[in-house]
């Protein structure tokens, strides 16, 4: 199958920022022991998550064009996505929290094409293609449920971050990599694996970014859904793990009625969870959602809002009373006694926007070194400069090509040759042009004459904060940075190669209707003889050909089913693995004889 990026409408709108993220899906690096992973994660879920799974999952499989026995293409997956208003793209492993929740937003379900190694089939903490197709996709199916997914995206993507947050993120990325890569010593890993845990345990006050992420952990990745006493799955999480899901029902896990505390309880990726939060029904995600949202900095600004921009040293925006957005990398700030920001800084490139579209003549090739503005009510003087009329502004002796000298209240003064003032939409002075202009605050010179032209920010206060920029098409792509980090695609060796086209063989069998049931048998006993003589420790693949010849009274049979009940004891760490094989098996054969 040809390595392309399927698409459809939706995909068209994503900002460049985004679409960086996105590669080709590339099928072809399916291996025939990768599509039998994945069908057997699927009939092991199908089968059991029918009776725990919220009643939109097995729904979802079918309207999202999920099946359950082979790994699904980007395309076939956008064909039937589109029917519900959403789409899918192919990433490369684990990317940025606020350019998933970006990605949410805009409908679009970011789907990592990888998928997990026969050896952890339970459970990968790395993002695989059955977590995200088989997990996140079939749920969406629910109107509530995505809607609440594409509001969340909506309010996360605004989530300020920190450093230790970026440093988090890299070094989950290197250990899921670890984890799924061949030939990785263990010693790696287990560094790894010590540095994860010393910055989850590392004593820092949580973003906004992390709180949300744990919100989105409790809901969308491990979520419960009912009631703490009869509870069912539908966190993607639990929905893709063949070890997690049946876990989770178990008295041992803790259920607990979700509330906003939610946002404050951490979780570790590394391991199970012991506790796990119950919504009544995706409606009450939506009102916990809106309740952290107003504690936020994009809904509340100020002084505090600048602050978390200042710390992430990421890119963010404030918005002014005046619906003036600054975005940049923002230094400094100047406050007085009652802790208002009376004056802001950004430095590097910095643009300014109004209602997310950058004011003309205001992009970063204006602003390139950076930008400052005092902010807040002219000294003795009641009436706000955004709220003066042109009678006003000559009053108070603000006319266009004139000197003008004034005070504001924080005693910051501005003095200078005023050029010209741009207005909102609702006639409010938001940005005033001077040349030849001096800026002091106390001794401090805050801008000089030297420095070009000063453009005069306008607003009473900061109204909002939030990550990124107002304008995704103010700043390039080379300021949004890619993770250095690269999944590996490993080369099979000889022994590798042999087995797979024994998978391979099997699964011809399988598809092939019109082959005898002698020709299937005398094939399939020719392949068990090479498994039990060259790939002893091999479970899945005996389990395959049990599958085929369960029903059938032939020495064979019983020769496949004595040599799984030998891998049971051999391997006890798989048994439980090759007994749910065997009882779907069991199942199957029960259905087709009714």
């Amino acid at each position: 199958m040809k390595a392309q990026i399927e698409t459809n409408e939706l995909l068209e709108r994503l900002p460049p920022h985004l679409k960086q993220y996105i590669k080709p899906q590339d099928y072809d690096q399916y291996t025939p022991i990768n599509q039998a992973v994945w069908r057997y994660v699927m009939r092991k879920n199908v089968d059991y998550l029918s009776k725990v799974a919220h009643e939109s999952y097995v729904e979802g499989l079918k309207k999202t064009g999920i099946s359950i026995d082979t790994i699904p293409s980007m395309y076939g997956m956008n064909r039937i996505l589109k029917e519900i208003g959403w789409a899918a793209v192919a990433v490369d492993g684990f990317i940025p929290p606020n350019a998933f929740m970006e990605f949410q937003a805009y409908k679009v379900l970011v789907i990592a094409s990888d998928i997990r190694q026969l050896e952890n089939i339970e459970y990968t903490p790395a993002p695989d293609i059955i977590h995200e197709g088989a997990g996140h996709a079939p749920i969406i199916a629910s109107p509530d449920y995505a809607e609440y997914l594409r509001r969340f995206g909506e309010i996360g993507a605004k989530a300020i971050s920190s450093a230790h947050d970026m440093e988090l993120y890299e070094a989950v990325r290197e250990l899921s990599i670890l984890k799924e890569a061949e030939g990785i010593s263990d010693t790696m890993i287990q560094n790894a694996e010590k540095r994860v845990d010393a910055l989850q345990h590392k004593k820092v006050e949580p973003s906004e970014i992390a709180l949300i992420r744990n919100l989105h952990w409790w809901t969308v990745e491990y979520g419960l859904i009912g009631t703490p006493d009869k509870p069912k799955i539908y966190g993607a999480g639990l929905l893709s793990s063949i070890g997690e899901s049946t876990w989770c029902m178990k008295d041992e896990v803790k259920k607990i009625p979700y509330s906003i505390d939610a946002a404050y309880q951490e979780f570790d990726i590394t391991k199970p969870q012991p506790q796990l939060y119950v919504t009544p029904d995706f409606a009450y995600l939506q009102e916990v959602l809106e309740e952290f949202a107003n504690t936020m900095a994009v809904r509340k600004g100020g002084w505090r809002g600048l602050k978390k921009l200042i710390n992430s040293k990421q890119l963010g925006t404030i918005e002014l009373s005046t619906g003036l957005q600054i975005s940049g990398h923002f230094s400094r700030m100047i406050q007085n006694e009652d802790n208002e920001v009376v004056y802001f800084e950004t430095n590097g490139p910095t643009a300014l926007a109004y209602r997310e579209k950058e004011v003309i003549g205001h992009g970063i090739s204006r602003h390139t070194n950076g930008f400052g503005s005092p902010l807040g009510k002219l000294k003795k003087i009641n009436l706000a400069i955004e709220n003066m009329g042109p009678r006003d502004l000559q009053a108070y002796n603000f006319y266009d090509g004139k000197p003008i000298s004034f005070e504001f209240e924080s005693g910051i003064t501005v003095e200078g040759l005023n050029v010209t003032g741009m207005r909102n939409l609702k006639g409010e002075l938001m940005l005033i042009q001077f040349t030849n202009c001096t800026v002091t605050y106390k001794d401090e010179v805050l801008f000089s004459p030297e420095m070009g032209d000063f453009d005069m920010a306008v607003g009473k206060e900061i109204v909002a904060a939030f990550a990124g920029a107002a304008d995704y098409l103010s700043f390039p792509i080379s300021l949004h940075k890619l993770s250095e980090t690269k999944t590996n695609q490993s080369k099979l060796s000889e022994k590798d190669q042999t087995l797979n086209e024994l998978y391979n063989q099997v699964r011809s069998i399988r598809d092939d209707d019109e082959m005898v049931s002698e020709e299937k048998i005398k094939r399939l006993t020719s392949i068990f003889s090479i498994v039990e003589r060259e790939f002893t420790k091999d479970w899945l693949l005996p389990l395959e050909i049990y599958e085929l010849i369960a029903t059938v009274e032939t020495p064979i049979s019983e020769k496949v089913l004595n040599h799984l009940l030998l891998l049971k004891k051999q391997r006890p760490k798989v048994a439980h693995l090759i007994d749910d094989g065997l009882s779907l098996i069991e199942n199957n054969a029960t259905q087709i004889s009714n």
